[in-house]
C-alpha cells in the first residue's frame, strides 16, 4: 500500500505535540536554573525552575507548534513554537547583566541540543533490544520524535525574534543606542515568527518563487535537526521518524 504523503498521520502527530511540550519545559527550565547559579533569584520566585508545563506554556506559542506538527512541511511535520520568556533581573547577576543575560539566553538552545544529541545516542544504544516488537518500536519512534524536536527548538531559538532566545542574544551583543532600537521590534516579534513561516511561504507559492530559501524555513530546520539527529544516533534509528 503506498502512503498517502498528503495524510495526517495522527500517531506522530500526537508524539510531536508531546515532545514539544516535554521539550519547551526542559528548555525554559534550563534558563531559570542557570539565572539561579548566576545569582538572579528572580525566575525561582516566579516559580519558573520547575517542569511543570503550565508554568512555561504560551498560547501563541503552542497553537504555533500545534499547527505546524499537523501539516506537510516539505518532508514532513515539525513542531516549533516557544515558551513564556523567563523573566529575569540582570543586576542580579554575578557576572554583570549583560554577560548573565546572554549566557542564560544561550543556555537554553545549549540544552536543548545537548538533551536531543544525547536521547539520539541512547536510542541507538537500545535500538538492537526494542527492534522487531510493535510496542517497542513505538518507543524507538517516540525517542527519535523527541530527540529531533528538541535539536530543532535549539536551532529555531536562534531566530533574532522576540520571544526567542535569539531575540536577547543580539539585543546584549548590540551596542547601547542599536539595542534600543532593536528593543522596538519585541511586540511584533510573534508575529514576523508567524509571517516567517505561514505568510512568506504562501505568497512564495502564489508569485511563483517557491524555491527561495527564505520560504522553506521550517523545512532547513527540520532537515538540519534530522541531520544531527542522524550524525549522533546513526542511521537506523532515524527511520523511525516516519514508523506508521
Amino acid at each position: 500500500m503506498i502512503r498517502d504523503l498528503t495524510a495526517i498521520n495522527v500517531v506522530l502527530a500526537f508524539m510531536l505535540i508531546v515532545s514539544f511540550l516535554g521539550a519547551t519545559a526542559l528548555h525554559e527550565w534550563s534558563h531559570a536554573f542557570v539565572a539561579s547559579l548566576l545569582g538572579d533569584d528572580t525566575p525561582q520566585r516566579a516559580e519558573r525552575q520547575t517542569l511543570n508545563l503550565r508554568s512555561h506554556l504560551d498560547p501563541v506559542g503552542l497553537i504555533l507548534a500545534i499547527i505546524l506538527s499537523l501539516q506537510q512541511v516539505g518532508v514532513g511535520p515539525i513542531p516549533l513554537g516557544w515558551g513564556k520568556p523567563v523573566t529575569l533581573d540582570p543586576w542580579k547577576m554575578r557576572v554583570g547583566p549583560n554577560i548573565g543575560v546572554l549566557i542564560v539566553s544561550c543556555a537554553g538552545m545549549i540544552f536543548s541540543l545537548l538533551v536531543g544529541l544525547v536521547v539520539a545516542a541512547l536510542t541507538n544504544l537500545v535500538y538492537p533490544f526494542l527492534a522487531g516488537n510493535v510496542i517497542t518500536e513505538r518507543i524507538l519512534q517516540l525517542l527519535v520524535v523527541f530527540s529531533v524536536t528538541n535539536v530543532a527548538l535549539a536551532i529555531f531559538n536562534l531566530i533574532p525574534c522576540y520571544p526567542l532566545d535569539g531575540y536577547q542574544i543580539l539585543y546584549t551583543l548590540l551596542p547601547s543606542k542599536q539595542a534600543v532600537g532593536f528593543a522596538r521590534s519585541a511586540p511584533y516579534g510573534p508575529f514576523i515568527i508567524i509571517a516567517l513561516f505561514f505568510l512568506l511561504p504562501f505568497l512564495g507559492q502564489l508569485a511563483g518563487a517557491g524555491s527561495f530559501p527564505l520560504f522553506h524555513l521550517a523545512f532547513y530546520i527540520f532537515q538540519l535537526s534530522q541531520y544531527l539527529v542522524n550524525t549522533i544516533g546513526g542511521n537506523i534509528p532515524i527511520v523511525y521518524f516516519w514508523l506508521l
